[in-house]
């Protein structure tokens, strides 16, 4: 399978990506890594005139903890987020996630940045994004934004940013003390995407009560969502197993969930219940120490 003919670009630097952008508009897309723009080359699914590679643009890769908050660039591999030191100390669930995309092969060149501007219903990261209170800087011709995860996926394949924009940077927060996240899925045995994937953060009090949860499900429906009555039975509560299992109940709340090869509605919504209590029992285990 061969793509349309195309013209490719390698900018120097990100004003002169946006320069690209700008001037060649839809008829362009941005390469950040490939492992999901070039197989939707090769089918014909996608078929752009002008590719924008971003590999060579400076500034754009590498993770640094700043004042609490770790900034990873929106180049950076998904090996480089698995292996980070600053991550697996600071907030692992997100090392965790990295460590379960594809193959070492995906992970050696797709991109943090790539995947989550991609937003495949099935990817890994973006459930840990919402769980993990993620925030996405975007730059345009008229300066920087900052888009929370909450407000970042928009619908199949869709999030905030604009198409005269680039996703330059995520902001992770530091966990604080107390607190434990994990990212547990149900992969497809060829692709590794998830079938359904659950991803859970909690921080726990002195007395082993939550004071905060977060809960992301990615993989069942058209866009990772927050599972929010998930987080409100969790929250104010001692976490024994009992609370927990009331609390996954509500998994599948809010999600598009869609039937597919890989299942059936009801099925899908439940493997969202049973790796949602998964992730938050592993979660609790990681706060508890």
């Amino acid at each position: 399978m061969y793509p349309a003919a195309f013209e490719y670009h390698t900018p120097g630097s990100v004003r002169e990506a946006l320069s690209l952008l700008g001037k060649l508009g839809d008829d362009a897309k941005l390469l950040a890594g490939g492992h999901s723009l070039i197989p939707m080359m090769k089918l014909r699914l996608a078929q752009p005139k002008h590719v924008i590679d971003l590999r060579r643009v400076p500034g754009l890769a590498g993770i640094k903890d700043d004042k609490g908050t770790i900034v990873i660039g929106a180049m950076t591999t998904h090996w480089q987020v698995e292996s980070s030191p600053v991550l697996r100390e600071k907030c692992p669930i997100v090392s965790d996630t990295a460590g379960v995309i594809g193959d070492p092969a995906v992970r050696n060149v797709g991109t943090i940045g790539g995947s989550l501007a991609h937003a495949d219903p099935a990817a890994d990261m973006p459930a840990t994004a919402i769980a993990a209170g993620f925030e996405f800087v975007c730059e345009g011709a008229k300066g920087r934004r900052t888009v929370k995860a909450d407000d970042w996926f928009k619908g199949l394949m869709s999030t905030a940013v604009g198409d005269d924009e680039i996703l330059v940077e995520i902001r992770v927060p530091a966990w604080a003390a107390g607190s434990g996240g994990a990212y547990l899925k149900f992969p497809h045995p060829a692709s590794r995407f998830a079938v359904v994937g659950a991803a859970a953060m909690v921080t726990l009090d002195g007395t082993g009560v939550c004071t905060k949860a977060s809960v992301g499900i990615t993989g069942a429906g058209t866009k990772a969502v927050r599972a929010k009555g998930v987080e409100a039975g969790l929250t104010g509560q001692t976490l024994d197993q009992a609370t927990i299992e009331v609390a996954a109940q509500k998994a599948a709340e809010g999600v598009d969930v869609q039937a597919d090869l890989q299942g059936s509605v009801e099925y899908k919504s439940h493997l969202c219940r049973v790796f949602a209590r998964r992730a938050i029992e592993a979660a609790v285990k990681r706060a508890k120490g």
